[in-house]
């Protein structure tokens, strides 16, 4: 694959693909590597700071907390304003808040 912005748009794709399906962190920059289901194996679809032993760390978290948690969390990071808008507006396309209403 030679060509540039191919090249970007299959590593953008594989980024989405292995994000955490709670909070959209890319599996990668988890220091576990994810988190874990009851049998103790390891879980592909979230992060460990959002799951551990086949449950939600926190189960009553609702959309709205989920995507202030994020603009906080990049804002701290010094993300820019348009990086912390985009990924907020991913929050809801994620499987833990498909189908949610925003509260």
């Amino acid at each position: 694959m030679s060509n540039p912005a191919m090249k970007t748009w299959v590593r953008q794709l594989e980024l989405e693909k292995n994000r955490c399906q709670s909070c959209g962190m890319p599996l990668q920059f988890d220091p576990q590597g994810g988190g874990s289901e009851a049998d103790g194996s390891h879980s592909t679809r979230y992060c460990s700071y959002c799951y551990a032993a086949g449950q939600f760390r926190e189960p009553e978290l609702t959309l709205d907390g989920m995507q202030q948690r994020v603009r906080q969390l990049m804002r701290k990071r010094e993300a820019p304003w348009y990086a912390r808008a985009y990924m907020a507006h991913r929050i809801p396309t994620l499987a833990r808040w498909r189908g949610c209403k925003k509260r």
